[in-house]
């Protein structure tokens, strides 16, 4: 809904739908990975700052469990994003500028 001007535009701009739907799907993919990428360095960071305090505990993980985490929070990323990338691509750009 906050966006709805900027679609309008774009659309009207000459933006197909299919345009659309890729930029919007295209942003929840790239900021699930950035949030999945700060989650891991935090995670990451703090199994290393245990392993510093409490040396005979074990903390290893394993670089497959990394790439899948990572690979799951951008999936997670498109599925959340499908639907309002759906709808933003089904406005109609002259009722989104009229909106503004």
């Amino acid at each position: 809904r906050e966006r709805t001007g900027g679609i309008g535009l774009l659309r009207a701009l000459g933006a197909t739908r299919s345009r659309i739907l890729s930029l919007f799907l295209l942003e929840g993919t790239l900021l699930a990975g950035l949030g999945g990428a700060a989650g891991l360095a935090v995670g990451l960071g703090g199994a290393v700052l245990i392993h510093f305090f409490v040396p005979l505990l074990p903390v290893h993980t394993p670089w497959s469990f990394v790439v899948l985490a990572e690979l799951l929070a951008m999936g997670i990323g498109i599925l959340a994003s499908a639907l309002p990338a759906r709808q933003a691509a089904r406005l109609d750009p002259l009722e989104a500028l009229r909106s503004e």
